[in-house]
């Protein structure tokens, strides 16, 4: 099967895995198309960037919605790091790679023959775009039912206890030792800007900093800070 063929059946498995068939067709395509297949094209090509951000967005409204009623005794702060959780770019990619989201995707040749299809950041991107896409297809009650269905194991994990991410734990490691909290500071940023990375340094008093890199700030933030607390905590 040529390579087309091979990504139009991955879209009609997409779409019945979900349980929804696009009426508008130019809106899915653009939610599974990267910003990799714009680069060098001579005309200009919708990819899913906008939709990413509608669909993060998308997403923050469900996760808090869908938590609140899970939750309805927790408060804010309760509440907070699991929606943090439950939208984080790991998360999203881990959903992704769930509904085998990655055959269906639409990527330039040399971002495909790297491995773009199992990249955390272009899967994350695109499970966003798909979620704004739904929202906007088929409305708010659509892109619920999917969200719910999709993220169904990732309400288990944020039930386990207050998840923390590694930003948080590190601040209050900081504060238990009475030192000031944190600071990051980013060293580098390379690459285009479909696709940086970016080298963040993060720094506690009286201790070795430590340095991580991420495909976002935020990304490469919680990397050091990962690294930083699994050094000094054990």
């Amino acid at each position: 099967m040529a390579v087309k063929d091979r990504r139009v059946a991955a879209v009609g498995d997409l779409e019945r895995r979900i349980g929804h068939r696009f009426e508008d067709r130019e809106l899915l395509e653009r939610a599974l198309t990267h910003a990799s297949v714009g680069d060098g094209a001579k005309a200009k090509v919708r990819d899913n960037e906008v939709l990413e951000f509608i669909g993060d967005r998308v997403l923050g409204l469900l996760a808090a919605e869908a938590l609140s009623e899970r939750f309805p005794k927790a408060k804010e702060g309760e509440l907070a790091p699991r929606l943090n959780a439950l939208v984080s770019r790991e998360t999203c990619a881990r959903v992704a790679k769930g509904a085998d989201l990655g055959p269906a995707l639409r990527l330039s040749a040399s971002s495909s023959k790297i491995g773009g299809r199992e990249t955390e950041s272009i899967l994350a991107g695109a499970c966003e775009a798909l979620m704004a896409a739904l929202y906007q297809d088929g409305g708010l009650e659509l892109a619920r039912r999917v969200f719910l269905d999709l993220w169904s194991e990732e309400f288990d994990r944020a039930g386990q206890g207050r998840p923390r991410d590694p930003k948080t734990a590190l601040q209050e490691w900081a504060q238990s030792k009475g030192r000031p909290l944190p600071s990051y500071r980013v060293l580098d940023r390379t690459g285009p800007d479909h696709a940086p990375e970016f080298t963040v340094e993060v720094s506690v008093k009286d201790v070795d900093p430590a340095i991580a890199k991420g495909k976002s700030r935020q990304e490469a933030e919680k990397a050091a800070a990962k690294a930083l607390l699994e050094r000094v905590a054990g």
